[in-house]
């Protein structure tokens, strides 16, 4: 029984090991590092439950000669002050992402938001969202699924989140899921973030988009352009504004947030619907890739990058380089930008925080519009895919982006 103590408390402090320490140059055991380090870190409020139960067992089964429950319980010790420094980290999320909306937009930036608006805005977090992290539907939000955008089947398939209360010329937000460009459905990712702004009055839109290896790029960003063409001619169904669509997404859906918001218009990526408007007035890439060629040498050891590339390019970097430049949004900086917020973690393993603060620094230095950078402390990939006490902070930090967005580009509207 010893012996079987021990080894569990073994796995528990590897698993807390993970999720304070970053995981580089892991080789193919980067999804692994991921995985165990993502559930252990967001759920880390249940991690600390299930040690304090196993202290109180180890507790009863300690005997002054029973080494392996000795050495378990000082493991179990060490494992649960970890847990405490990732709960700490969670809490500490709220003050990170005010702060970075208050450097990136100014410490008034609340002002541009209608007062009705504004007043449905809070910084506060809620234990009935945080206690439930896999419940992810709220009351009052409609759901229209599976509406077809263009003609690949189901990879072409969008749902319309909306709220109960109803309305017309309400803003609408684009969310591009995950996935590495091989996996991902429009109804896995981003859940919370969905719900919580259908609540608040936006129209959203989640969208399939073809994927590797049966995809090619440019496919998935022609989809992308193909739906916000679609959400122009028909989002007023649903009370949305077609002329107001922020654009979201986290992994593979923030590089291709990131790449739409900085190719509007661009008519080879239309074809068939040149010249509808594909520009977006908005733009919030969560964790994204933001150059294909890793030009500064960044993603170093990290060999499972080069195979999700090949599915998705089919080429090379020597073979065929401008297509490479082409699915950078590094090499598409220029002033003409929305506004974007942009947000990362630091412990970050399949996306590294360095290659973020590279394409920050870049775009920042020409971009005429604001730019809000969060750079989560300890954070990993897909945070936002449970409802830790982070995603309730992140979801508070985006609604007052989101909001201030819709409200400045409202100030430049004529008024009716």
């Amino acid at each position: 029984m010893g012996v079987l103590y021990l080894v569990l408390t073994i796995l528990l402090a590897g698993s807390t090991l993970t999720a304070l320490v970053p995981g580089r140059a892991l080789g193919w055991a980067v999804p692994i590092w991921f995985l165990i380090s993502a559930a252990t870190n967001e759920l880390a409020l249940w991690g600390l439950l299930s040690h304090l139960l196993l202290l109180a067992l180890g507790l009863a089964l300690l005997d002054p000669g029973d080494g392996p429950v000795q050495a378990g319980l000082c493991l179990l010790l060490l494992s649960t002050l970890g847990k405490l420094i990732l709960l700490k980290r969670q809490l500490e999320t709220g003050h990170q992402l005010e702060r970075a909306l208050q450097v990136g937009l100014g410490t008034d930036y609340p002002l541009a938001i209608a007062g009705d608006r504004r007043r449905h805005l809070s910084w506060q977090i809620f234990a009935r969202d945080w206690l439930r992290p896999v419940s992810f539907r709220r009351y009052g939000v409609n759901r229209d699924r599976d509406i077809a955008y263009g003609d690949a089947g189901k990879r072409n398939l969008l749902d319309v989140y909306t709220g109960s209360t109803g309305g017309s010329g309400r803003p609408v937000l684009l969310q591009i899921h995950g996935g590495a460009w091989f996996l991902g459905h429009k109804g896995e990712q981003a859940l919370p973030l969905m719900h919580h702004m259908a609540r608040l009055g936006w129209v959203v839109v989640a969208i399939n988009y073809r994927l590797a290896p049966r995809a090619t790029f440019p496919d998935p960003i022609v989809d992308v352009k193909k739906a916000i063409a679609w959400i122009r001619d028909n989002i007023e169904q649903w009370g949305g504004n077609p002329d107001f669509i922020a654009v979201t997404g986290g992994s593979a859906g923030g590089h291709l947030a990131a790449l739409t918001a900085l190719s509007g218009n661009y008519a080879p990526w239309q074809p068939g619907f040149e010249t509808a408007d594909t520009r977006v007035q908005a733009a919030m890439p969560l964790y994204g890739v933001y150059d294909f060629c890793d030009r500064a040498g960044i993603r170093h050891g990290t060999r499972i990058d080069n195979y999700v590339l090949e599915q998705l390019m089919k080429t090379t970097p020597e073979q065929d380089p401008e297509i490479y430049d082409l699915a950078s949004p590094v090499c598409w900086i220029s002033d003409a930008v929305p506004p974007m917020f942009y947000l990362q973690g630091t412990h970050d393993t399949l996306v590294w925080v360095e290659e973020a603060r590279r394409f920050i620094a870049e775009l920042s230095a020409v971009s005429a519009q604001p730019l809000v950078y969060a750079e989560l402390a300890g954070a990993q990939h897909a945070f936002e895919t449970v409802h830790s006490m982070r995603t309730s902070h992140y979801l508070n930090a985006a609604a007052w982006w989101l909001e201030w967005a819709y409200g400045d580009w409202c100030s430049t509207r004529p008024q009716d």
